[in-house]
């Protein structure tokens, strides 16, 4: 019986989303947006929720999110609002980001194996240099695809298609992993299976909009035993003569 992501083997090359899916970074924007909008007086003064967060602004493009919090706003207002809070952000990150659990034995074994990588993210490219600086991953990716660098930034699948179009990759022979559900629907819009990072309350919307799998960190049996299955499709491929790829 083929695994969640067995389509792939054999597998070329890894794409990852950052925020929420390499590392924990959901307080830091939460900590950033809501100072903001207090002092802004949004919403009456009531502090903004994580559960909003997560539902109006988790994967989204600071552009996404602008129209969604200030449809009327001028975009110098926006401009100088995002640059204050992404400030804000990197301060707050500076003191305590921290990887998803086994992240780096994922990425050990992604450079073992000599995959191409890189990171695909919705955020600004500052911030997302800033996270990966962070998670001593500098020299792990390849390149770095922000939503900036596409006429259309994620749920469509533009950032993906531009990553695999760059690092020399087929859709066939890569594999996805996000923690959003736009991030999700991206990923599948480009032809890719995506393994999902979601906690068990998430789990269901995720395997809605397409998700293979969903794990809730790098050290979950259910993604190791998916990989394993690969490794054993590509050695057996190996034995048989089989040409896998070509770099």
């Amino acid at each position: 019986m083929e695994s969640a992501i067995g389509r792939v083997a054999p597998l070329d090359a890894v794409l990852f989303d950052i925020d929420g899916t390499m590392c924990i970074s959901d307080p830091f924007h939460h900590r950033a947006f809501s100072e903001l909008l207090l002092k802004l007086g949004y919403n009456d003064g009531v502090p903004i929720t994580p559960e909003f967060g997560m539902t109006h602004m988790a994967g989204r493009s600071n552009e996404q999110i602008g129209s969604f919090l200030f449809p009327d706003w001028e975009q110098e207002k926006l401009d100088a609002f995002f640059a204050e809070k992404e400030a804000l952000f990197a301060r707050y990150a500076g003191e305590g980001l921290r990887e998803i659990a086994g992240l780096t034995r994922l990425c050990r074994w992604a450079d073992e194996r000599g995959l191409k990588r890189a990171a695909v993210t919705n955020a600004p490219r500052a911030n997302a240099e800033l996270m990966i600086s962070i998670l001593g991953l500098s020299d792990f990716f390849q390149l770095i695809v922000t939503g900036e660098d596409c006429e259309r930034s994620k749920p469509f699948p533009d950032p993906y298609l531009k990553a695999l179009a760059l690092l020399g990759a087929s859709p066939d022979h890569t594999v996805v992993f996000e923690d959003s559900t736009i991030g999700v629907q991206a990923g599948v819009a480009a032809g890719m299976p995506v393994v999902a990072i979601a906690d068990e309350s998430r789990e269901a919307k995720l395997l809605a909009v397409g998700a293979a799998l969903v794990i809730r960190d790098y050290q979950d049996p259910k993604l190791w035993a998916a990989l394993d299955k690969l490794d054993t499709t590509a050695q057996a491929a190996d034995a048989n003569g089989v040409v896998q790829k070509s770099s």
